[in-house]
């Protein structure tokens, strides 16, 4: 048993409220220096060993992640 990670985030033009939110409040409690958030998803699979990568990136692509405003990548754990 494989396990593989999808991360899962919002495309760069798109606006993410939450990382504003988290952005905002960071500068709220003092800490300084951070000049951007995005926020995203992290997926752990379990797969068999010998799993094709493609597999899981039409997981990704289906399931996962919406590719019209998302970006994903897949990497081993």
């Amino acid at each position: 048993m494989a396990r593989v990670v999808v991360d899962v985030t919002l495309k760069p033009e798109i606006l993410d409220p939450q990382g504003q939110a988290i952005l905002g409040a960071l500068g709220r409690l003092g800490y300084a220096g951070v000049t951007g958030v995005r926020q995203g998803k992290h997926f752990e699979l379990d797969v068999a060993d010998d799993a094709d990568e493609s597999v899981v990136a039409r997981i990704a692509e289906t399931l996962l992640a919406n590719p019209v405003i998302e970006d994903f990548t897949v990497r081993p754990a």
